[in-house]
């Protein structure tokens, strides 16, 4: 299933002030910066306007007369749960921070501010608001997924091999997928026979490399009564299971070359023998194949047979890694997310953006697989809705460097070192924000971010 681009809308700033010239001089200055930029004289003037258009920024003064700024506030938040709220003030105190961070503010500045200071903090703020946005549009599209078989995707090359796939499908002919461990090569095969004529018969998968020889030919053909010691009975193997449908070998190029005659066999003459029967068995079954490997480089090697390789390989489908596909992350994240969440009843909805930079700069070498681990492992980590960095595992908190050594995010040294003064300071807080050089609000809204809020 493809889904939409994420909108990109231009950044709409409100600002709100009981003063008239700080109004025009903030709308004048945010709209070089290429906002688009509201003013409003007033706290009952800035709810009216809330009620009518959608903000993506608010910056609004905490005391004005009838309206306050904790009431735009609260409209804000309450109209658009995207909204960044920048809360200004001449009156700055750490209760009132407090209080306006409780309710969701995104940050506070005292008057008299710099003008470099505001565009420092609106230009995070907006960032922020697109990011929740483009959160809660991907959680939008996740609900529009259904079953196993569908395949959520927005890479242009994704989309171009689901239509391929789409096409073999209905042409019933066999056919081989290959990609990297991870990639989601049994999914895609579900997609296939999901879209074939076979849809209504059985879908059947064996990894081939997972048995010996014996058991893998036993799990095949299966056996008539009286075969060997121990067989009581008549047992059906998976190609006569899979009769009418389709039957998935995957890694198929770890069959033994025994294996890939008898095999061969069926696929040319659709028909087999069951381990200690005389009469051959006919069967009606699709095969689609899947290999981690080269499959020409196993061929010129002798370890895939040439002859079974062209039976099986009438279409080709090679699924790409998750590093060459980083449009699909976010999405793919915010899927097993919830996948997770709903599986350990945890009540986690969101990823911190801070989290999903970081699997958006990750490589992926286990591919889907791993970023299915990392989110489950973050979802049974997390405390609260958020899962946040610090509940990911510790080689995707950083960026691969030239060295190939693993370097940590500048957020993940913020989190790490804050986290060190806490204990030395025995987690004085007040003592911890004047090591660091902030105040205690912003060291609170950093707890926050960071998941070590208490």
């Amino acid at each position: 299933m493809s889904t939409p681009p994420i909108t990109t809308e231009p950044t709409r700033v409100l600002v709100v002030d009981d003063e008239a010239t700080a109004v025009r001089n903030l709308v004048y200055a945010l709209g070089k910066e290429g906002y688009e930029v509201e003013g409003r004289h007033g706290g009952t003037a800035a709810l009216e306007v809330l009620d009518a258009e959608r903000f993506d920024v608010v910056l609004t003064d905490l005391r004005m007369e009838k309206v306050d700024g904790m009431q735009v506030l609260r409209r804000a938040r309450e109209r658009y749960p995207d909204v960044a709220v920048i809360v200004l003030t001449g009156y700055a105190t750490v209760t009132s921070a407090v209080d306006a961070m409780k309710e969701g503010a995104f940050h506070y500045i005292t008057k008299p501010f710099r003008l470099d200071e505001v565009r420092h903090v609106v230009r995070e703020a907006a960032e922020l608001s697109r990011l929740r946005r483009e959160n809660r549009e991907l959680r939008a599209a996740v609900e529009g997924y259904q079953g196993g078989e569908a395949i959520i995707t927005r890479d242009l090359v994704m989309q171009r091999l689901l239509e391929t796939a789409r096409q073999a499908a209905v042409a019933d002919c066999n056919i081989f997928i290959t990609g990297e461990s991870g990639t989601g090569k049994e999914l895609l095969a579900r997609y296939v026979h999901t879209h074939s004529p076979r849809r209504n018969g059985p879908f059947v998968a064996l990894n081939c490399g997972a048995f010996a020889e014996e058991l893998l030919s036993n799990e095949l053909f299966g056996h008539v009564k009286g075969a060997y010691t121990g067989a009581d009975s008549d047992r059906r193997g998976l190609i006569e299971t899979a009769a009418g449908g389709t039957l998935f070998l995957d890694e198929v190029t770890e069959m033994s070359q025994a294996m890939q005659v008898k095999l061969l066999r069926v696929v040319q003459e659709h028909e087999f023998l069951r381990i200690g029967a005389t009469t051959p068995t006919q069967v009606d079954v699709r095969y689609l194949a899947a290999s981690n490997r080269e499959l020409k480089a196993a061929v010129d090697a002798g370890v895939f047979r040439s002859d079974l390789y062209y039976r099986l390989n009438v279409v080709n489908l090679h699924v790409p890694p998750l590093r060459e596909r980083r449009d699909d992350i976010a999405l793919l994240a915010q899927h097993f997310l919830k996948k997770s969440a709903q599986s350990m009843h945890r009540p986690v909805t969101e990823i911190d953006p801070a989290a999903l930079a970081a699997l958006q700069a990750y490589g992926f070498p286990g591919n889907v697989r791993e970023l299915e681990n990392a989110i489950a492992r973050g979802v049974a980590l997390a405390g609260d809705h958020v899962l946040w960095l610090e509940h990911l595992p510790e080689d995707l908190r950083g960026v691969p460097g030239h060295s190939g050594v693993i370097l940590p995010t500048l957020a993940a040294q913020e989190a790490e070192y804050i986290r060190w003064v806490l204990s030395q300071t025995r987690d004085n807080r007040t003592q911890a924000a004047q090591i660091l050089g902030i105040d205690r609000v912003s060291l609170w809204r950093k707890l926050k971010k960071y998941g070590m809020a208490e």
